[in-house]
């Protein structure tokens, strides 16, 4: 199976991008194109409205809009489920008041986000390929950090649990177990429920990045030709390779005859900073989105991704 991420600034046309993507990447397997980004588009040029399911374009391309919203509620009441079942020895400190706050913690659109991303990639394994419609460049690039990052966390995080756990068998050894009528505390790593959550964690993002930086995800990244797309696409570019993260195409999109030379200027920019990486140029074509199904696209479907996709 192999995964793209279609990335840029908001408004380059990435979502159409991905949409023409799919439709060629359709006609040799089955493929399942997501969007991510907060301003769905993607039914839009499609011609359907998509309610958060997965909808049948044709036999081998089906469309998901993600409500990011509904998703982060999701997560985070699947998390609160988890700290409160971990936690219940310590519901005598109230810990509702404090779980109430973490609806505001920063991080969680993007975690829950990368968690959608993690199940859709173990679970959706009859796809051929999984195409995602991300957000604008500042939120793709935070949750494609934070497998990594959160590695790094729970590793340290795993290293004061075990430090937790050799205090309390100290302890243990002293006075007795840590127990009343309704609760054990672990002391022993095999019997601690935090340190196997941890663990789990751990393996989830351990995939995760693996996923990412293997030769089946492609990043595509998708610009104009101009000031404004060009300095965040350079941002993008720049994120990737600190990442060390597939960036395999870029594309300068609504190129046009009055912006041709800015558009060579641009396109000689991004190839110096991402030397060796293809790129695409697509001639300017109005209201995409406006036309049926097929429509416009058809018209571009060619041009996008290399054959050997």
């Amino acid at each position: 199976m192999k995964i793209l991420f279609f990335s840029g600034k908001g408004g380059v046309g990435k979502s159409t991008m991905a949409a023409a993507s799919a439709r060629q990447l359709s006609r040799k397997g089955r493929v399942l194109i997501i969007s991510l980004d907060p301003a769905h588009n993607l039914g839009d040029i499609f011609g359907v409205v998509n309610k958060g399911k997965k909808d049948k374009l044709t036999d081998s391309l089906f469309l998901q809009e993600v409500d990011l919203h509904k998703l982060s509620r999701e997560y985070l009441q699947k998390e609160i489920n988890v700290l409160t079942s971990t936690y219940s020895y310590l519901k005598t400190f109230n810990l509702d008041s404090y779980f109430s706050t973490l609806k505001y913690s920063p991080g969680i659109e993007e975690y829950a986000l990368l968690t959608s991303i993690a199940t859709t990639i173990s679970r959706e394994t009859s796809f051929d390929y999984i195409i995602f419609d991300t957000p604008p460049t500042g939120l793709t690039l935070r949750f494609l950090a934070l497998p990594r990052v959160s590695m790094t966390w729970i590793d340290r995080l795993i290293d004061i649990r075990r430090r937790i756990l050799e205090k309390r068998y100290t302890i243990h050894r002293i006075r007795g177990s840590f127990s009343s009528e309704e609760t054990v505390l672990a002391y022993e790593e095999k019997d601690d429920d935090i340190l196997r959550r941890l663990w789990t964690l751990k393996e989830t993002y351990q995939d995760l990045d693996q996923n990412l930086r293997s030769k089946d995800c492609h990043v595509v990244l998708v610009f104009n030709p101009d000031v404004l797309s060009c300095k965040e696409s350079e941002r993008l570019v720049a994120g990737l390779k600190e990442l060390g993260l597939p960036l395999r195409l870029l594309i300068d999109n609504k190129v046009s005859a009055e912006n041709e030379d800015q558009a060579a200027t641009v396109e000689e920019k991004m190839q110096a900073l991402a030397p060796g990486v293809e790129l695409k140029r697509i001639r300017l074509r109005k209201d995409l989105g406006g036309e049926e199904k097929g429509g416009r696209l058809d018209d571009i479907q060619e041009q996008i991704l290399p054959e050997a996709w």
